[in-house]
């Protein structure tokens, strides 16, 4: 029989075993249930009633981002503790953007709603969406703009945030991943 730790090699050190990558079931699993999750709240954006007056817009957003930032928070925790640390971070920056995009487009949604002439145009669901994804993509058409000072906040909030989010959410979700996989004996790519 061959002993491992006898055959580990002339310098004498002991062989770490490193963890396979995920299976392509496991990382199957874990983008379905992204896309699941990413769907549903897509499906909840354009099903579920949203009223409110003014101030309904601001309360959705602010408990919207603070509930985004007790999930990532958890989720780093996960990432960190999980076998599969890349994967987990993929999944928790797809749903982390997904839920993001949907509370912006309820909010735009609700202000042209409660504020009629906040944007250029009336927004239905759709065209919220839209105009959430045009800026926070920098696009930015022009077809729909913010008129009035709330709304001009609003989207200045936007794109702000989004910009931290993809810069400070990709590296705290990298440092999550390495840490990860330290933790596991396995080092990351360089």
């Amino acid at each position: 029989m061959n002993d491992p730790v006898a055959d580990s090699g002339r310098s004498g050190r002991a062989s770490h075993r490193r963890r396979p990558g995920p299976g392509r079931r496991t990382a199957a699993v874990a983008l379905a249930r992204a896309l699941c999750i990413t769907a549903a709240l897509v499906a909840a954006y354009f099903l579920l009633p949203v009223n409110g007056g003014d101030t309904g817009s601001w309360t959705l957003l602010a408990s919207g981002l603070l509930a985004l930032v007790l999930f990532f928070s958890g989720a780093v925790r996960v990432i960190v503790r999980s076998p599969w640390p890349l994967l987990r971070a993929v999944e928790t920056l797809t749903v982390t953007l997904s839920l993001y995009l949907v509370l912006f487009a309820s909010s735009y949604y609700l202000l042209e709603r409660s504020s009629p002439g906040s944007l250029s145009e009336p927004l239905t669901r759709t065209d919220a969406l839209y105009f959430t994804l045009t800026t926070f993509t920098t696009v930015g058409f022009g077809d729909i703009t913010a008129r009035s000072q709330t709304g001009r906040v609003l989207t200045m909030l936007q794109m702000a945030s989004g910009l931290l989010l993809v810069g400070v959410a990709a590296r705290v979700l990298a440092n999550a991943v390495r840490t990860g996989l330290r933790r596991q004996g396995r080092e990351p790519l360089q």
